[in-house]
Order: structure tokens, then C-alpha cells, then sequence
């Protein structure tokens, strides 16, 4: 991809003279007669290097570096000057220029400067990336551009209080976004709690997030401290936040405004100091237009909204993760690392991954334990890659006898879903399974209304 060069000069023959060094050279120029239109255009075109003239009418080239680098991730800037001297060179690189060119303009000094300017920025780049703390063992793996933008929005997000909403489909890695931003927060010391709203059954979450006293209700012997308060001071996770009923959605979002809970069966409120972080893999703005969720709480939970690529996304990432979940399995297991060979990684890379990240840590598990050889070949995975006529719905397309039950289960459950509009909970009673185990069912073979509705 071609590296964009903005250059800001009220002369014009400067702007071409420019241009045609650096777009001879492959680069692509976009052009500003101005300081205000520079900034402008820098806003708009996110350019990866900046030529700036230092003497401009109306708006000077030094109070444009100024507002170019008021930015988070701004990118280098190149000053140029017909009558340079030291004091003005010192002032430009104290406010964060990377070089400074003297008129008239050479052209090899020109793309020695632009060289060693972008090659400056891939760094800053990666190193912002390493600064993110992660714990080792929610660590992401990856470099695809995909998930830089991932990483971006937590290092947005991680030194606010705001509410984050993660969206991705199930097996994305919405929990490791999660305790990143948990781990990068002013937080960090305090408590990460995490509550898997599809798993707890309809009549407990309450007293899961806000907590009981005793003999409030039938079962209830002792006292019990909600979620909420145990994350005081820290970050809670309400994990698959889709699957909450109303009533809990109205507490949630008292909550969020008040900053207190009340247990059950208590007349005293709480005030707790909780940042929340919320993760669906559902659609909610169609939730909401179905009467599903609650429009207001939905405006609170994203105020940071980030989205979770799915790994067909990300495919240049599966031989780093494949790497990584090789040696982490062979490390915990005492394993030799079995190598993999460049066909076997090609039909991996190939392959649709509907469970995604989770479901390609469980495939290289198993073929790390089935694979008698010191490398795993092509033909290994034709056992334990579910076959795509599983997304088909099409049993007769498996090769096995289990591959055939989870086929034919896939198929089974996307027909019920779809006669029963998508509603879990009405799914789970016409086919008479406790919604909790749907919703492994639907993780298991990734299972999503954007796919298979």
C-alpha cells in the first residue's frame, strides 16, 4: 500500500516540485495551499507523512505543527524553510517536528527525509502497540491491520471511565479486549468481575449482579454480596449483555446513572464506583426495534463501541496464532511442539473458522494429541476440521459419523431459531433445552443471525 505525503506550502512550485520527487518515486501526494486547508485534509486523509513550509500567510506553518500535534498519533512532520536559522529549527523539533529542509530542495536529501520518516512512524506504531499490558493469559496474538484497530480502541478507551460495548461473534476474543482495557486502566489494581449473562439462569442474575439478603426469597439462607459490589472501585464484565430480561436491564441502568445497587429483599441502597464494560454477540440495535432491549441502556453501554473482527478477517494472523497455541499447548502439556507443515497451514488459512479464535486453539489442541507424526500434514485435518457443509446445513456432506450428528444438530437448531425468530428463550423451550445450554450449542458451532438467518 502506497505511503500518503501531505505537503502544506503556499508556493506553488514548491507543492509540484514535491510532488513529482515523490510520486516518481511511488508515493502518493495530496496537496494544501494553506495552513487551515492542511489541517483540514490532514483530519480527512490521515496521511503518513507531512512536508510543512514554515512561513505561510494567515495561519504559519509553526502554529499548524502545533495543532497537527495537539492529535493522538499524529504522523511525522517535515519542516521547510527559504531562510532557516538555529533558533527556528530548535523551536520546531521542541514541538515535535522529525526534520527540518532547507530551501531550495534537494531531491535526495527530500527522499532520504521520507524514508527515515515513515520508517520512524512503522516504529512508534509498533511500539505503541507493546506498551499495551496484557496478562499473559489473555494476551492477543496478532498483526493484521484488523487487529491494530482493536488495539487502537483500547488504548483510547483503557485510560477513561466510560462504558465500553465489545461487539464480535462468539469465539473472537471480546473477553481478552475486555481485561486489555481492564489492564491498561487507572483501575488496574482493583477488581476484574466477570458475569456471563447467558449462562446464569433468569431468576438468579439479579441476585448475581446486585446481590441478596438472607430470606429474601425461597433458597436464600445466607447473605449474598451481587457482583457490582465485589467490583467496586474496579471493572465489572457483563458478558453476552444481549441475553438480560428487561427487569435487569432497568436495574443495570440504574446503575449507570445512579451509582448504586440495591439488594433483594433490601429497602437500602449502595453506591458503588464501577466501570462496566458490556460484550454481545448480537445485534442490538435490531434487539431494540423488537422490543428485546432497552433503547436507553443501549446508549449508555456504548459510549466506546469496539468491534472484534471474526478470524476470516484477520486470516494473515492464523499462522502467529497457530504458533502461539502450538507452544502453549505443548508448554502446559510437556509436548514436544509438533511443527506444521506449509500445506497443512494453507488449508488452515483456508478454512471459514465459524467458531473462530476459540474454535482454532480447540482444532490445534486435538491435533497436537492425534497426530502420531513430529508434523502435522494436510491430510491430518480432513478428522477434526468441521466440514463446510456444516454451515450449509447439509448432513450429507460430513465424512464421519460425528461429523454427521453435528451437522445434522446445526442444521436442527438454525430451524428452530429461524421459526422462532431468533427469541433464545422461546427456542430453548420449544425444543426443550435450558437456554444456557442453547447458547453453548450456538458457540459450539458458531452459530449468529448475521450468518445463518
Amino acid at each position: 500500500m502506497k505511503a500518503k505525503v501531505l505537503i502544506i506550502d503556499d508556493e506553488e512550485a514548491i507543492r509540484s516540485s514535491l510532488k513529482m520527487i515523490l510520486e516518481y518515486e511511488g508515493y502518493e501526494c495530496v496537496l494544501a495551499a494553506n495552513g487551515e486547508a492542511g489541517l483540514k485534509i490532514a483530519e480527512r486523509e490521515n496521511p503518513d507523512l507531512v512536508f510543512l513550509d514554515i512561513k505561510m500567510p494567515q495561519v504559519d506553518g509553526m502554529e499548524v505543527l502545533k495543532r497537527l500535534k495537539a492529535a493522538d498519533g499524529t504522523p511525522p512532520v517535515v519542516m521547510i524553510s527559504g531562510h532557516a536559522d538555529v533558533a527556528t529549527a530548535f523551536e520546531a523539533s521542541k514541538l515535535g517536528a522529525f526534520d527540518f529542509l532547507e530551501k531550495p530542495l534537494e531531491s535526495e536529501r527530500v527522499l532520504v527525509v521520507t524514508r527515515n520518516a515513515l520508517s520512524h512512524k512503522t516504529l512508534e506504531k509498533e511500539n505503541r502497540r507493546l506498551k499495551l499490558a496484557f496478562e499473559d493469559k489473555y494476551r492477543m496474538v496478532g498483526k493484521s491491520a484488523a487487529l491494530d484497530k482493536v488495539g487502537e480502541a483500547i488504548r483510547r478507551a483503557a485510560p477513561t471511565n466510560a462504558t465500553v460495548l465489545i461487539m464480535g461473534e462468539s469465539g473472537v476474543g471480546k473477553e481478552l479486549v475486555a481485561r486489555a482495557i481492564h489492564r491498561n486502566s487507572l483501575r488496574k489494581d482493583e477488581a476484574f468481575v466477570q458475569v456471563n449473562c447467558a449462562a446464569i439462569p433468569e431468576e438468579l442474575i439479579e441476585s448475581e449482579l446486585f446481590g441478596h439478603e438472607k430470606g429474601s426469597f425461597t433458597g436464600a439462607t445466607e447473605k449474598q454480596i451481587g457482583k457490582f459490589e465485589l467490583a467496586d472501585k474496579g471493572t465489572i464484565f457483563l458478558d453476552e449483555v444481549g441475553d438480560m430480561s428487561q427487569r435487569t436491564q432497568a436495574k443495570v441502568l440504574r446503575v449507570l446513572q445512579e451509582g448504586e445497587v440495591e439488594r433483594i429483599g433490601s429497602q437500602k441502597t449502595i453506591k458503588v464506583d464501577v466501570r462496566v464494560i458490556a460484550a454481545t454477540n448480537k445485534n442490538l440495535e435490531e434487539e431494540i426495534e423488537k422490543g428485546e432491549f432497552r433503547e436507553d441502556l443501549y446508549f449508555r453501554l456504548s459510549v466506546i463501541p469496539v468491534r472484534v473482527p471474526p478470524l476470516r478477517e484477520r486470516t494473515e494472523d492464523i499462522p502467529v496464532l497457530v504458533q502461539h497455541f502450538v507452544q502453549e499447548f505443548s508448554l502446559a502439556n510437556n509436548f514436544r511442539p509438533k511443527a506444521i507443515s506449509p500445506a497443512a497451514m494453507e488449508a488452515l488459512k483456508r478454512h471459514p473458522w465459524r467458531g473462530n479464535v476459540r474454535e482454532l486453539r480447540n482444532t490445534l489442541e486435538r491435533l497436537m494429541i492425534m497426530v502420531e507424526g513430529e508434523t502435522v500434514e494436510a491430510e491430518d485435518l480432513s478428522d477434526v476440521l468441521r466440514k463446510p457443509g456444516g454451515a450449509s446445513g447439509a448432513p450429507d456432506a460430513a465424512g464421519s459419523l460425528r461429523d454427521f450428528k453435528e451437522s445434522a444438530e446445526r442444521t436442527f437448531l438454525v430451524q428452530k431459531l429461524r421459526e422462532n425468530e431468533w427469541n433464545i428463550s422461546a427456542t430453548a423451550n420449544a425444543i426443550g433445552t435450558p437456554r444456557s445450554n442453547l447458547y453453548k450449542k450456538l458457540e459450539q458451532y458458531g452459530i449468529s443471525k448475521e450468518k445463518d438467518g
